[in-house]
């Protein structure tokens, strides 16, 4: 199993255990009230979303994850989804981890 498979099965995963947020607007509001320990930001996601999340992600110390596409993220989650933020500090420091080996 490719690193990127691990990380989109951990996503899927914390998506059953309500572990996750999706969409930008709650995801925008999950990183401004530090809830948010990971932010996915879709590889093809328009530019003024990308650099407002990676702005308010890097302001707020968040990580981000921006190496998956849309469809990707939709078959991980089941929720058609440019941001997810991720709210449980296990998730995200595993996801971290394999992402960045």
């Amino acid at each position: 199993m490719t690193p990127k498979e691990a990380c989109l099965n951990l996503l899927g995963l914390s998506r059953r255990a309500r572990k996750q947020i999706a969409g930008e607007g709650l995801a925008l509001a999950a990183i401004r009230n530090q809830s948010a320990k990971l932010v996915f930001i879709a590889s093809d996601a328009g530019p003024t979303t990308v650099k407002k999340f990676h702005d308010k992600a890097q302001s707020y110390d968040v990580p981000v994850i921006d190496t998956f596409t849309k469809a990707e993220l939709n078959a991980a989650t089941g929720n058609p989804r440019t941001v997810i933020a991720i709210t449980d500090r296990g998730f995200a420091r595993k996801m971290v981890a394999i992402m960045t080996n």
